[in-house]
């Protein structure tokens, strides 16, 4: 019941405050849509906060640590200490996330939902739900209300913390195994279809980790359309808590933007549970994983970047970030026509209709 509340409160975005944000759009020296995506996101956050004039000021990356049983499976190359040591390091700016957090003036925040350890570190928060996941080729990764609990915490963490934006990573070794088998569950997608390749893996460990997917969706038989089910059975617990985190950014109507392939199967878990929370979401780059092109697709969504990244922990989020800020720039400070001291009417005709698009280009 308190999770269907959250889902209930998640709102349309403001259509009178987009019709604004565009009609300001309309008003700037420019050639129409010039700004492509800029302009987009603009319109965006209008919707999101109601107001046409908005500022990011305050960034924050939410990183939801947890390991999984299925590295025993040999689908992994990294061993499952590495969750443990990057959870730490990513507290002291020594990951890759951390540092662009670090070098752009993003906070960050650490939530181990699910560590097979017991962490000393402070800046770690600890909301350990069980010492890591079950092996899903031999059961279901956790029971119904473990995944509610992660899935809650994810809620609350995003609610209470205060910033502008928010972007959503992870860290836990064997992670793209219960991603891949969560997203081949939802989108009902063969599993060789979602499966890449993770930190990377030899051909015949390649061919294993396909193998225990189709293994765990067999033995666990997991209902797609039911997204917790589907996440108790085969997911993670950081992959829950992500999912909660999104939808909590969304009940707070704050843009929270997507990291790579793991966080892109949270947002689509998000997604299922509440359409209208996809209105609130903003993809970073384009993940290396094959799988991430179908999520996105079920989300009608498209990354900013191109890069080739799939590190994950949230580093895609820093990067989001400043898009999102210079968006803000162009819609709060760029002049119009008239304080540009430029007649506009020159454009009238192109107006009316594409006048752009070249005939065999998309």
């Amino acid at each position: 019941m308190e999770l269907n509340a959250y889902l209930d409160s998640i709102q349309p975005l403001d259509a009178a405050a987009m019709e604004k944000a565009r009609e300001r759009q309309a008003q700037l020296a420019k050639p129409p849509g010039s700004l492509g995506r800029l302009e987009d996101l603009s319109v965006q956050l209008a919707g999101i906060t109601g107001t046409v004039h908005n500022k990011i000021e305050k960034k924050h990356l939410l990183v939801f640590a947890a390991d999984n049983g299925v590295v025993a499976e040999g689908v992994s190359s990294a061993p499952q200490s590495v969750t443990l040591m990057q959870t730490i390091n990513l507290t002291r700016a020594k990951t890759g996330a951390s540092t662009l957090c670090k070098h752009f003036g993003c906070g960050i925040t650490v939530c181990d939902v699910g560590v097979n350890a017991d962490i000393k570190e402070p800046k770690v928060l600890n909301r350990k739900i069980a010492y890591g996941t079950q092996n899903i080729v031999n059961g279901p990764a956790m029971s119904r209300e473990q995944a509610m609990q992660a899935i809650m915490t994810g809620i609350e963490l995003a609610r209470n913390t205060d910033a502008d934006v928010i972007g959503i990573g992870e860290m836990g070794i064997g992670n793209t195994t219960t991603s891949s088998a969560v997203l081949s569950v939802l989108l009902d997608a063969d599993v060789d279809a979602v499966t890449g390749r993770g930190g990377g893996i030899t051909d015949a460990s390649f061919l294993k980790k396909k193998q225990v997917i189709k293994d765990a969706i067999a033995i666990n038989n997991p209902d797609k359309n039911d997204v917790i089910d589907v996440l108790a059975k085969v997911g993670g617990f950081d992959i829950a808590a992500m999912c909660g985190a999104f939808l909590g950014c969304a009940a707070t109507r704050r843009p929270v933007v997507i990291d790579g392939f793991i966080s892109a199967v949270a947002a689509l878990c998000a997604y299922k549970l509440c359409p209208n929370s996809v209105q609130y979401f903003v993809p970073s780059h384009a993940s290396y994983e094959i799988g991430y092109r179908l999520a996105m697709d079920a989300m009608h969504l498209q990354p900013l970047f191109l890069l080739g990244m799939r590190l994950g922990e949230g580093s895609g989020c820093p990067l989001a970030f400043e898009v999102l800020n210079a968006a803000c720039a162009i819609i709060n400070d760029m002049a119009t026509f008239d304080q540009a001291c430029i007649d506009d009417g020159y454009l009238d005709e192109i107006r009316e209709g594409d006048k752009f698009t070249v005939e065999g280009r998309t």
